[in-house]
């Protein structure tokens, strides 16, 4: 007996559907993903080209040095936290009606020590935060 061999085919291995799976994956996790939303601060600027300030007598100023210095109504103030320097605005507060922080940071003063004001009003209940700003020189 005598068996004749029949030439084999090589294995083919189809790409197409291999493909088409890895798309179904790409599409789905495209559209199950979700995008984080980074919690923004709405802050009201105010315009520097005004001829008259404002006087208010609900103001609490807080002037921000560029080394970290704090001075609330014109007197330093040490704090280790947010929560002491929210102490010291509610203090000085006291007996306002509706209170307004204006902030004057130097130029050079970074920028969380300016957040760190706003964060420490927020905490003592004040709603309204102005930036002081100079007029440029024509």
């Amino acid at each position: 007996m005598r068996f004749a061999r029949t030439p084999k085919d090589d294995p083919e291995i189809n790409l197409i559907p291999m493909i088409d799976v890895l798309l179904v994956i790409i599409i789905f996790l495209m559209l199950t993903t979700t995008y984080a939303r980074v919690a923004e601060l709405k802050v009201n600027l105010p315009k520097a080209d005004a001829e008259k300030k404002l006087e208010r007598a609900n103001e609490i100023t807080v002037v921000v040095g560029a080394g970290g210095q704090y001075l609330v109504q014109s007197k330093p103030v040490q704090f280790r936290d947010a929560r002491e320097l929210a102490e010291s605005l509610r203090r000085a507060a006291a007996g306002m009606k509706e209170a307004v922080v204006v902030i004057n940071a130097e130029d050079n003063a970074t920028h969380q020590s300016v957040v760190r004001v706003m964060d420490a009003a927020r905490q003592a209940g004040i709603g309204q935060v102005v930036f002081s700003v100079e007029q440029p020189t024509k």
